[in-house]
């Protein structure tokens, strides 16, 4: 594999030259792709001068910033194809999962690989809802947070937690197999922790909610579908006979089931890199929780309507537009990084946003919203740019239904834990077992340098090379500037 040849190259092989020795690879083509370590083989010796942190006589790397084309997974769950604008879990078009399908049959589906029959959906139903209790020190640990935390540090900090009352999950305790025999008692451990961690999510999510509001907390009551429960553990107040509005209810399934799962995206990544040590999958799933976090990724839909309360009327879209153009204004919910075309998410969005809207009224941005896509889709540089409109839009559903901006990246981390232990679940029993992520990188540093003492260094300054200064003030302040011993820099 990826050795010289001098035989004539397989019609699926690539045939490389490599012109710093004139040798000639021919490496296999398998379901489109290449294997990368089939580049460690074309080595070459140092040119005069060259470094030698290339390592050139150890092989090529493959460069790849930011994984723009680099496979690290052979999957069977979801596929993408952004320039077609195409999105299938295990081979089902997101659109009919969205018209027929439940968030929990999807869920069935996406970790096990195929759509269950009654009785299998009744016991996988029956045993989410079931683990979805939590022991009673959990409120203890959310309340210890401030009335002021950011919901999604109080989740991601409780995923981890949880994994503290289940050692019969942990490998570390276990044992390193215990998830990747593929055997019926390993694959009974695995299954309860996918049934706690589906389950909890919504009562983890609700009590983070609920911290912010200063209300207490809610037993996950029994009768009511997934998302039934999680709108009554964060609504709540003691009504008697209480049942959440069921088009709220089936709107939240619905963006449930379409942010289920969206491939190797960051967050995804992350659990599988975590994962690949073999970590509990509660730890992994934490992980995971603070990579959705960003803004880049799970923070997008907020940063949507954050971005519309500053555009305000839909007057002010032509000139918001000129801004965006010129780089002084950023422009969310709009481009993706796989889809070239629209997200085939949107189009369920917007049908499910309508539903929504008749029975809380429009959102007063949705025409602001709606002003700034028909600008963008008539504008050459948004269509040059290939710069659609995506899902991130459902914000304004959110909106509302009367959730806080900063519980929007929660209502994205509930449903993708889904997809992220299925993700898990297939890397544990994939073939060949479980290696450990280990990227290369590319050294550009300093070459070898001996050390100097203190006295002979030269001062080295200017922006990025040194500390930052921090102006401190209150109570740092005025220490600063007491007499005590060990402060000889006191002003007196």
């Amino acid at each position: 594999m990826g050795r010289p040849t001098e035989s004539a190259a397989s019609s699926n092989s690539l045939t490389v030259r490599d012109n710093r020795t004139g040798k000639v690879y021919e490496v296999p083509i398998v379901d489109n792709s290449i294997p990368a370590t089939a580049f460690k083989n074309m080595k070459a010796p140092f040119a005069p001068g060259e470094r030698e942190e290339n390592e050139t006589d150890k092989g090529l790397r493959v460069a790849d910033k930011g994984f723009l084309n680099t496979a690290v997974m052979r999957s069977e769950i979801t596929y993408i194809d952004g320039e077609a604008g195409v999105l299938r879990y295990r081979g089902y078009p997101i659109e009919q999962l969205a018209l027929h399908s439940s968030h929990l049959e999807t869920a069935y589906l996406l970790i096990y690989g195929s759509l269950p029959s009654k009785p299998q959906l009744k016991v996988f139903e029956d045993e989410v809802m079931h683990h979805g209790a939590v022991h009673a020190d959990a409120e203890q640990f959310c309340r210890s947070f401030r009335y002021d935390a950011h919901p999604m540090a109080i989740l991601t900090s409780a995923f981890a937690y949880l994994g503290s009352y289940y050692g019969e999950a942990n490998p570390s305790l276990q044992g390193q197999t215990l998830y990747t025999k593929g055997d019926p008692a390993s694959l009974s451990i695995m299954d309860k922790q996918i049934y706690r961690l589906i389950g909890k999510a919504t009562t983890l999510a609700a009590m983070a909610y609920r911290v912010r509001q200063g209300r207490e907390f809610v037993t996950p009551p029994t009768g009511l579908s997934y998302t039934g429960s999680f709108l009554y553990q964060m609504d709540h107040l003691g009504e008697e006979n209480y049942t959440p509005n069921p088009v709220l209810e089936k709107a939240l399934d619905v963006l449930f089931l379409l942010h289920a799962d969206h491939e190797l995206n960051a967050s995804a990544t992350t659990v599988l890199q975590t994962g690949s040590s073999l970590v509990d999958p509660y730890s992994a799933i934490a992980a995971g929780c603070a990579s959705l976090y960003g803004p880049l990724h799970g923070g997008a839909n907020e940063a949507v309507i954050r971005m519309l309360i500053s555009i305000g009327k839909p007057e002010n879209v032509p000139a918001f537009i000129e801004a965006v153009k010129r780089r002084e204004k950023v422009l969310s919910g709009f481009g993706h990084r796989v889809y070239k075309t629209s997200d085939p998410r949107s189009f369920i969005v917007r049908k499910t946003a309508d539903e929504v809207f008749k029975i809380t009224g429009k959102d007063e941005l949705l025409e602001t919203a709606m002003a700034l896509h028909e600008a963008a889709m008539k504008d050459e540089y948004f269509i040059k740019r290939k710069l659609a409109p995506n899902v991130d839009f459902c914000g304004l559903i959110y909106r509302a239904m009367g959730f806080p901006l900063d519980f929007f990246p929660v209502l994205f981390a509930v449903p993708r834990v889904v997809g992220w232990l299925a993700h898990w679940r297939q890397m544990m029993l994939q073939e060949g077992g479980v290696k450990i992520w280990r990227p290369r990188q590319i050294y550009v540093g300093a070459g070898k340098r001996d050390y100097v003492p203190i006295d002979k260094r030269e001062e080295v300054v200017g922006p990025k090379k040194t500390p930052s200064p921090i102006v401190h003030s209150g109570i740092t302040k005025r220490t600063m500037l007491a007499s005590f011993k060990g402060n000889p820099a006191a002003k007196l």
